[in-house]
């Protein structure tokens, strides 16, 4: 076991060099400590894992606890604060089986592979109108909230039940959420306005179901296991949240990097049979959950030759994981034949992404069809104007000003 080699406790690596790559700062920490000693903005010391192998270790390891409720946070933002008692019911993400297991074996059936590939059409027929409003309305356009924010929202609202006339309230509310520099009373009013809203969105279903997700939750035969108001609201308001905002980010990003990448464009649009390893690919470079998963050792445990101690917490970087040299031949290209390789953008374990088939059929979809529509597809401003989100908890562009013809 090492002792001696390691590196003092650095803050999480936040800058970057490139749009596209992360901070260069998690290339030297894997080679020469990859179990490295954490900074935390709150004065405490944790860990932070680089490597691919060890991180995917430590997502599927039942000896770390999913309850950050008394983990540190890698980066400074209030709205990351782990969440108030009164909004804990139905969110799984921050829950250890046997609780989580209770909803992830209720909810795993609505997002099977068949189920999401079924919704393909749909999908198809979103992405076709909202290419046609853009011909209409003519160049330069804005991808974010002509195309890539609203394709995602549409489907998310439509699976579930949610009204898409809502829209500007639950994305201005997930958009709070997700911000580092918001202020505590602004964060916890959006937290709870959303919280409020599904409540208020189940009750009424209850009363009226439809034939959508949150509907066939309440009306399902298991009564044994039935789901309280506040269970229901919690899930709707996770799955709702994750289910447009990540999708959303990759579309934007992920044409602002195939844009940047001559031909890239052409073997989308050419070659359709091979959009399926492109999205996996740009998934594994891009890995916009940008600031790792956050877990909390239940026991004294080892790790990479690292002593982790009970209590303490550790970081994840995904993002370090899906470019290392050790699992992926160059990882730092953009190698859009690459063939299927165990990223782990979508995370891994029993925490695995639960909505990551329909992310993937989403993607699938609309890139080919956007390249297609538009093949002289172009940047409107230089790249250096292009605003970065990496004031936020998910990585991507807030604008991405696009021309054609």
């Amino acid at each position: 076991m090492r002792h001696d080699t390691q590196l003092a406790p650095t803050p999480l690596p936040t800058r970057r060099s490139c749009p596209f790559d992360p901070p260069a700062d998690y290339r030297r920490l894997r080679e020469q400590d990859p179990v490295s000693r954490l900074a935390f903005p709150d004065g405490k010391t944790g860990w932070l894992l680089t490597r691919h192998g060890d991180v995917r270790a430590f997502l599927a390891d039942d000896r770390f606890s999913s309850d950050r409720a008394q983990a540190s946070m890698p980066v400074r933002g209030v709205a990351i604060r782990p969440v108030e008692p009164e909004e804990r019911a139905g969110m799984l993400i921050t829950m250890d089986p046997p609780e989580h297991t209770r909803y992830r074996r209720m909810l795993t059936r609505y997002f099977t592979v068949r189920r999401m590939r079924a919704l393909a059409p749909r999908i198809e027929q979103i992405v076709s109108d909202h290419l046609d409003a853009m011909e209409r309305d003519g160049p330069p356009v804005d991808l974010v909230p002509a195309f890539a924010l609203p394709i995602p929202s549409l489907v998310i609202c439509e699976l579930l039940g949610v009204p898409y006339a809502d829209r500007g309230d639950f994305q201005g509310w997930t958009s709070t959420l997700l911000r580092l520099d918001v202020a505590e009373a602004e964060a916890l009013a959006a937290r709870f306005a959303l919280l409020d809203y599904m409540h208020a969105l189940v009750v009424a279903k209850r009363a009226r179901p439809d034939d959508a997700l949150l509907s066939e939750l309440i009306t399902r035969e298991d009564t044994e296991d039935a789901l309280t108001d506040e269970e229901l609201a919690g899930i709707g308001r996770l799955l709702l949240v994750a289910g447009h905002e990540t999708t959303a980010n990759m579309l934007a990003l992920g044409t602002y990097t195939l844009l940047s990448r001559p031909g890239a464009c052409d073997a989308l649009r050419e070659h359709p049979e091979g959009v399926s390893r492109a999205v996996e690919e740009l998934l594994r470079y891009l890995t916009i959950v940008q600031f790792g998963i956050v877990r909390v050792a239940k026991e004294d445990l080892e790790i990479g030759g690292r002593q982790i101690r009970a209590g303490e917490t550790v970081v994840a970087s995904l993002a370090a994981a899906n470019r290392d040299p050790g699992q992926f031949d160059r990882p730092d290209a953009l190698d859009l034949t690459r063939e299927p390789s165990q990223h782990v953008a979508f995370g891994h374990g029993v925490h695995q992404c639960l909505g990551q088939q329909l992310a993937r059929v989403e993607m699938e979809v609309a890139f080919p069809a956007l390249f297609r529509r538009f093949p002289a597809l172009r940047l409107a401003v230089p790249p250096a104007h292009i605003p970065l989100r990496d004031d936020m908890l998910i990585y991507g562009v807030h604008a991405l000003p696009l021309t054609w013809g």
